[in-house]
């Protein structure tokens, strides 16, 4: 099934074998001890540190590096099998708690790992795949401390930008993804949890994950959202871009390259206010679901462009990635399909297994289009150059609806000066040269083809089609790191001069203002760029032109380097009330799964938007159905926003006669209506804050100094 060519000159051979400990053990020590002196410094629990570690190491870890030397016949080092079985861990995982949960035995997501563990133990032929596969390489001890150095980076982010604050101030989306934990945890299939009886046509096998481990090891599902759960992954997804940047470009070196372009190196951004972005990879935590389809993907990527075959690995893997993030699935099939049809002018013949590969993800994708969403689409549609008509609205000054009116030339010379940009980022591609028709680069360029093409060709009401662009990231990074082999030798020294070269025209580029009603104002300093680099590649000085390129994206790069691991000035603005953990706490503690929970709390406590719906929280701490909270992200708003017309935060709820029947309980309370909703909805309690008008109507339950929970009569 790998579409890998045999083994050629660009591969070096493996390093020697050897036992015992290898020189990455030191680093991947300190930087483990740092993270659990960062995390225990930020108010996570000893107790949940080790009952974490115990789960993810024994109950998905363990059983997935088992499973995967088993059914691959494992990677050249310790590192690429521990990463690649995480990720098959996790696959087995989530597959197996859906089950679990709908039976209403959540605890039977412990028997696949205890079957695989106690079957490696007892027979003796599986016996060897507890050592791994004879001949291993080891990691480099320079590129183990690299790797090291990138996952503390990483970390330090994490903890200045989330874990150090409190889970009141926390970034917007935090109580979703608790709200959808909550849910998971009780109800499968899951519905959305803030608004009752709403489909959930959303990726949320993350969260299935979260729910497990939160079962098994009794840690609560805020501490997993805000602290621990994408740790583990965050960290196996650096290991494995550097895995096949080694794979591909033949070097270790490569694979170290491969890691910097894919989280450090960003589009340049000449104005002040103007981003053309190249969609980084720091959404660890703001989008755990991205964060764990990443991981299962790059699995997929390494068999499929290098790895050993193994079609119940890579079908598990697909169907994960149904419900963990099916974008990335098209990107696959893309990739896929530019194999066959490139390999078949070639060869003039398609080979069976690239065929087999692209019906299995053809067959994946259509389950999770139908199946796993229902055929929603979550507001995403076909909407040529939206990511730089929302980029024209801010640079321009225009609001909706006349955004959506905006003629299309403009947007034309936005998008092709984006895609300069991303040239800038991995323009090394261009120079891959005959690399460029070996099946494995294929894939990888036809991923990040379709990854730029969907960030130009769709649109969502919250840019969400950029995720494409995001998963394309890392595969686009090792194409240019490999091009950049590839390319004519030219003295380093010379290429370190052309970086600074392009570094300080950049800078000597930057402009202090935009004139928003010009497209030239914006394109015209990245044409006399794209000018200079066109000049050197006319001369035939292909590498120099990607020094050049990379010098014009390092001011911006080093910026925004910095800017992840600068604290913030100021204190964050308070989303969540004090005690609203505490009264959600109680109603979950004090309340049943299926009871129904209606609440006048819609709106975050912002003022840019008559009613900003992405209020989550009361679903997120009760871990209940809510009968109306906050509908922002549900499908029933999405579908009907207009792009570039309304903002989704300005669409009103999808059921007005049922806001309006909720909400007089609160404002105008009556036995009537309060019998109403509870006749109707199923409304057993009542969450509001100091509201003393229902009394008369409920049996108060719990107060607070900022909640008040109510049971009804």
């Amino acid at each position: 099934m790998t579409l890998a060519a045999p083994e050629s000159t660009h591969v070096r051979p493996p390093g020697s074998p050897g036992r015992g400990f290898g020189p990455g053990w030191a680093p991947a020590l300190l930087v483990g001890a740092g993270t659990v002196a960062a995390l225990v410094w930020c108010g996570v629990p000893a107790r949940d540190l080790a009952a974490f570690a115990a789960y993810v190491g024994a109950g998905v870890a363990l059983p997935g590096t088992l499973l995967w030397r088993a059914l691959t016949g494992g990677g050249r080092m310790l590192a690429e099998d521990l990463a690649a079985g995480l990720a098959l861990g996790y696959a087995v995982e989530v597959l197996a708690y859906i089950p679990a949960r709908a039976a209403g035995l959540p605890l039977l997501v412990l028997a696949p790992p205890v079957a695989v563990v106690c079957t490696f133990l007892c027979v003796p032929r599986l016996w060897r795949h507890w050592r791994g596969a004879p001949g291993r390489e080891r990691v480099p001890g320079w590129c183990a401390w690299a790797l090291a150095a990138v996952v503390g980076y990483l970390v330090a982010w994490c903890v200045i930008s989330l874990y150090r604050h409190p889970v009141s101030s926390a970034y917007v989306d935090m109580p979703y993804h608790l709200a959808l934990v909550g849910e998971v945890r009780h109800h499968v299939p899951p519905t959305l949890p803030s608004v009752l009886g709403e489909r959930l046509s959303y990726h949320w096998f993350v969260y299935a994950d979260m729910a497990a481990t939160s079962w098994v090891t009794g840690i609560e599902p805020v501490t997993l959202v805000y602290r621990l759960s994408t740790l583990p992954m965050m960290v196996a997804m650096v290991v494995l871009v550097a895995v096949l940047g080694r794979r591909l470009g033949g070097r270790w070196g490569a694979g170290i390259a491969a890691v910097g372009v894919t989280y450090f190196l960003f589009s340049p951004a000449l104005q002040e206010g103007v981003s053309f972005t190249s969609r980084s990879m720091f959404t660890v935590w703001a989008s755990p679901t991205q964060t764990l389809g990443a991981l299962l993907f790059a699995p997929v990527v390494l068999m499929l462009a290098g790895g050993r075959r193994s079609w119940v690995a890579l079908a598990v893997l697909l169907l994960a990635l149904t419900g963990a993030k099916a974008t990335f699935l098209p990107l696959l099939l893309a990739g896929l399909l530019l194999v066959m049809v490139v390999r078949g002018v070639v060869e003039r013949r398609v080979r069976a297994e690239q065929g087999a590969a692209a019906g299995i993800t053809l067959v994946c994708l259509l389950i999770a289009q139908f199946v796993v969403f229902g055929r929603g689409a979550q507001g995403t549609a076909v909407a040529p150059f939206a990511t730089m008509r929302s980029l024209w609205g801010s640079v321009a000054g225009v609001g909706m609806p006349e955004l959506a009116s905006v003629p299309a030339w403009p947007l034309v010379v936005l998008t092709a000066v984006h895609l300069f940009c991303l040239a800038c980022v991995w323009g090394g591609a261009a120079a891959l040269g005959r690399r460029a028709l070996e099946p494995p680069m294929l894939l990888v360029l036809g991923i990040g083809t379709a990854g730029v093409g969907a960030a130009v060709v769709f649109g969502h009401p919250s840019l969400s089609q950029l995720y494409f662009l995001e998963g394309a990231r890392p595969y686009l990074s090792i194409a240019a790191v490999c091009g950049v082999l590839a390319a004519r030798r030219v003295p380093w020294p010379i290429v370190a001069c052309l970086v600074g070269m392009g570094a300080g025209a950049a800078l000597l580029a930057s402009a202090p203002g935009v004139a928003g009603d010009v497209p030239a104002a914006v394109a015209v300093p990245y044409a006399v760029l794209a000018a200079a680099a066109l000049l050197l590649w006319r001369r035939g000085f292909g590498l120099a032109v990607v020094a050049l390129l990379m010098g014009y994206a390092l001011p911006e790069s080093a910026r925004d380097v910095a800017a992840h691991v600068t604290p913030e000035e100021g204190e964050r603005r308070r989303e969540i009330p004090d005690g609203a953990m505490e009264a959600g706490r109680w109603l979950r503690d004090h309340s049943s799964p299926g009871d129904v929970v209606a609440t006048d709390l819609h709106c975050r406590p912002v003022m840019e938007s008559p009613c900003d719906s992405r209020h989550y929280w009361v679903a997120g701490f009760t871990e209940r159905r809510v009968l109306v909270e906050g509908w922002a992200y549900a499908e029933s708003t999405l579908s009907r926003t207009p792009l570039f017309r309304a903002s989704y935060l300005d669409v009103p709820f999808a059921d007005p006669a049922r806001l309006a029947a909720n909400d007089a309980v609160f404002q105008r309370p009556t036995a009537e209506n309060v019998r109403h909703l509870a006749q109707k909805y199923g409304v057993r309690w009542l969450f509001t804050d100091k509201n003393r008008k229902l009394e008369r109507f409920a049996q108060l339950r719990f107060r607070n100094e900022s909640s008040s929970v109510y049971e009804l009569f």
